[in-house]
């Protein structure tokens, strides 16, 4: 059994789901995620592991979860709760975060359902 097929190797299973889900060559992940290509490679066979930096630079080309990469969610796409509203937020205007929070509130307090006032 190589190393890669070991449990021990989760984060390199993971990220190769993720590149071969995403279509990407190893060069083209290492292009997007700034790395040299040797590093993907080396991640995927569990030789070494990325730094925080180039774990959030994978996740990110990706677009995926660093705690899917890391096997501690099971979904590539699906991420739980409030994480998974999270990773748009830095993308809305200070107005549309008050807007999103207004109908989260609404949501909670059942004002949304059936037309409820």
């Amino acid at each position: 059994m190589s190393y890669d097929e070991t449990t021990d190797n989760v984060f390199g299973r993971r990220l190769r789901a993720a590149r071969n889900e995403r279509g990407l060559e190893q060069q083209q992940l290492a292009e997007k995620a700034g790395l040299p290509p040797s590093s993907i490679s080396h991640f995927e066979k569990g030789a070494r592991k990325p730094s925080f930096d180039n774990l959030r630079n994978l996740a990110k080309s990706l677009d995926v979860t660093t705690d899917y990469l890391l096997g501690r969610v099971d979904t590539m796409d699906r991420v739980e709760g409030a994480q998974r509203l999270h990773r748009h937020l830095g993308n809305l205007t200070e107005s549309e975060v008050n807007t999103v929070e207004g109908f989260i509130k609404m949501l909670k307090d059942g004002k949304l359902e059936s037309g409820k006032k």
